[in-house]
């Protein structure tokens, strides 16, 4: 393989390692906004139950409901933001994969070529070695 052929596998190998990152994290930020909107959620239900248990609770249900509201609403926004991250990330993944792979095709070409052409150099070598042989043996029945 050639230098170049191995700097732009390792160059794309190294992006697409880069981007693999990025998506990781990506994703755990947006495992953690799903569990953040799961729990006020769950909050939110325990608070109704509490309220229809308790008067004085239910008095103030009204204000809670607006936070959590406003709290959920800020956690959604954020978990599309990242969402939104976490597809252009993966947009920029695959492309980086397509990349990688058309280095590795034409490395993997060129280096068939390579062989092919010695191949071809020995081929002919052996060729005209035989050729050699063939016409000494042919002087040497002419001697006899």
């Amino acid at each position: 393989m050639t230098k170049w052929a191995k700097s732009l596998i390792r160059l794309s190998t190294y992006e697409v390692e880069t981007l693999q990152k990025r998506l990781a994290e990506v994703v755990t930020r947006r495992t953690h906004f799903e569990m953040k909107i799961a729990t006020l959620d769950a909050e939110y239900e325990l608070e109704c139950a509490r309220a229809a248990a308790d008067a004085a609770i239910a008095h103030v249900l009204p204000a809670y409901k607006h936070g959590f509201r406003l709290r959920r609403d800020t956690a959604v926004g954020e978990l599309d933001v990242i969402v939104a991250e976490e597809d252009g990330i993966r947009d920029q993944l695959s492309v980086a994969f397509e990349e990688l792979k058309k280095f590795e095709h034409v490395a993997e070409v060129t280096q068939l070529k390579r062989i092919a052409a010695q191949k071809r150099a020995e081929d002919a070598a052996l060729d005209e070695a035989a050729l050699r042989i063939s016409a000494n043996n042919a002087k040497a029945q002419r001697r006899a």
